[in-house]
């Protein structure tokens, strides 16, 4: 798939060229398509050749949004290093990002319409997600309902293409193609929180940028929502404000460390987890099996 990757982000345009391998080469986890070739590989799929363009298409639809989040936060940076937006400007780096969302369906085009039509639907519900958060920017109205179908849009339904595309492409019957539909969207749900947990208390070093980006920008994550719904004071001043100051920022993350909210978070996303965990549980044994296995666990105890 690297090498797919390489390949699609070359342009007589050396610009496009240069600001794509600035997010592509930044240290990307990969997650997305590692659901797709385990989700492959659990229903039997033998020539990775055979899915690796799908996959590969799903990280380029994900590279694409990160750098259109990007210039919608203000973000200055991503993944250990200066965002795109801030090193390169707004207007070249909205054009990459269009220009990924290109070349993402140059090899979703390689599949039959139902791929196509599963990995255009997906955008769809990604630009929907966008919308939807930024409704609830800074809303103290926002509820854990509303936060749910942020999620479920904008996070997970690339999870579930992946899962889904994956077992498809192996040749598993419809049923078995749903039940790992489900499984991509909890696994990406729980993916989202344990994000937004470690934008409060993880380390910058570790995930690339700040903590508290939440706060700063307004976007409604969990644990912001569950000291919102705690009434705590100095998150519901952070969160209204639209330029909050670093000491406001520090000061709603400590009282949101100290409350329930980060545990509550996490208890979620174990259910969540638990939810896609249960999906599987009973596939045949494989190698394919185990790795999905795992990354519910792995996603769910990470800490970047």
């Amino acid at each position: 798939m690297e090498q797919n990757l390489k390949r699609s982000i070359r342009s007589s345009e050396k610009a496009l060229t240069e600001i794509s391998s600035h997010l592509i080469y930044g240290g990307g986890k990969r997650i997305r398509p590692m659901v797709t070739l385990l989700a492959f590989k659990a229903f039997g799929g033998k020539k990775v050749e055979d899915i690796v363009d799908i996959a590969t298409a799903i990280e380029l639809i994900h590279t694409a949004t990160l750098l259109h989040d990007d210039i919608i936060d203000g973000a200055e940076f991503r993944r250990g290093k200066e965002s795109a937006y801030k090193k390169f400007g707004l207007k070249a780096t909205l054009v990459t990002g269009d220009f990924l969302f290109i070349k993402a369906f140059e090899f979703a085009g390689k599949f039959d319409d139902t791929v196509v039509q599963w990995t255009a639907d997906a955008c769809t519900r990604l630009t929907e997600g966008e919308m939807l958060q930024g409704f609830f920017n800074r809303n103290t109205d926002v509820t854990f309902e509303d936060y749910l179908e942020i999620v479920r849009r904008k996070t997970a339904s690339l999870f579930q293409t992946g899962a889904r595309v994956g077992a498809y492409l192996a040749g598993a019957n419809p049923s078995v193609v749903k039940k790992m539909d489900q499984y991509g969207l909890n696994l990406g749900i729980a993916f989202q929180m344990i994000d937004d947990v470690l934008d409060i208390v993880g380390h910058k070093e570790l995930l690339g940028k700040p903590i508290g980006m939440d706060l700063r920008d307004g976007n409604p994550s969990l644990p912001i929502i569950l000291a919102l719904n705690a009434r705590q004071k100095a998150v519901t001043e952070a969160f209204e404000c639209s330029q909050p100051t670093n000491a406001e920022i520090r000061e709603a993350i400590e009282a949101i460390s100290q409350g329930t909210a980060i545990q509550q978070a996490k208890t979620f996303s174990k259910s969540y987890a638990g939810r896609a965990f249960t999906l599987i549980r009973k596939l045949p044994p494989s190698l394919g099996r185990n790795g999905l296995k795992t990354l519910v666990q792995l996603i769910v105890e990470r800490d970047f």
